[in-house]
């Protein structure tokens, strides 16, 4: 959805933007290209994509700043390269097609890959192996049931518990598929939602989410453009509750009352759009 980004966005060529979720920097490229004299500081969790964006990203040289950060601390980044308020802020909550083409980083169940999903390798020792090869039954289907709205979050936790050693991501997604109800037509993989949630609760996604859309307002100047892409109903719903919280506080103004989705033409060339949901707000 870039063209929509760069609409809600309203990049201005002298403004100062952040992009919370640099990913392979495609956002940030969209939005340094319509800068002349303005700045673009760009956050991410994960060092490997931080690298391979700096790559793509080195011919704006000092117009483009690139932080080894998670977005939930947008303002002390903000704090510590001498800015002190934005036009704009962009969060993209997606996992970049990068992540989840690399078996090797444990987000795909479509190859054989470690029982990883961390997108920062440093930082923190929670895996999905420690989950999957670890915790008790109940805990498990908790988890799937409260992060990803699995309904059969029950019957996939007792096949995890019976195919212990869960040995790497193709054996745990045929576990599941194994242990899922079919209802007629499936649109997703069986073991969506399953890599959904070990991945939210790996990286305690909601805990940093929660703590991103609490800060990020006091980065912005009054008129200043926020735009967040989520993709799954959790992440929508608790965006949605930020705005009119602000909104009600005075803080935010609302501009998308409705949910922006993806146009059929992107559908069509880009499968991975199809949940995606963008909001806007601006800073009163």
């Amino acid at each position: 959805m870039l063209g929509e980004v760069l609409e809600w966005l309203r990049v201005k060529p002298d403004g100062t933007y952040i992009d919370a979720t640099l990913g392979a920097g495609g956002h940030s490229k969209a939005i340094a290209e319509r800068l002349i004299s303005g700045r673009l500081i760009s956050l991410d969790r994960d060092a490997q994509a931080l690298e391979l964006a700096r790559e793509r990203l080195k011919i704006f040289g000092a117009k483009v700043t690139l932080v080894h950060a998670p977005f939930s601390r947008i303002a002390e980044v903000a704090q510590e390269s001498g800015i002190r308020a934005v036009d704009g802020v962009l969060a993209d909550l997606g996992v970049s097609s990068m992540q989840l083409d690399q078996a090797a980083r444990g987000f795909s169940f479509r190859e054989a890959g470690p029982l990883d999903m961390r997108m920062d390798a440093e930082s923190g020792e929670l895996t999905a192996d420690e989950i999957v090869n670890r915790w008790p039954e109940k805990e498990i289907a908790d988890l799937l049931y409260r992060e990803a709205d699995e309904h059969d979050s029950r019957r996939i936790a007792r096949a995890i518990m019976r195919a212990r050693p869960i040995r790497d991501t193709a054996h745990l997604a045929t576990t599941v598929a194994g242990a899922r109800k079919q209802w007629g037509r499936q649109r997703l993989h069986p073991a969506t939602k399953t890599f959904l949630a070990l991945r939210i609760a790996v990286n305690r996604e909601m805990e940093e989410l929660g703590q991103f859309l609490s800060r990020a307002p006091a980065t912005m100047i009054s008129g200043g453009r926020w735009v967040v892409l989520s993709y799954h109903s959790r992440e929508d719903r608790l965006v949605k509750l930020a705005f009119q919280e602000g909104e009600r506080e005075g803080t935010l103004r609302v501009l998308t009352r409705h949910v922006i989705q993806p146009i059929e033409e992107e559908l069509a060339g880009n499968p991975r759009s199809r949940s995606a949901k963008l909001r806007c707000a601006e800073r009163a």
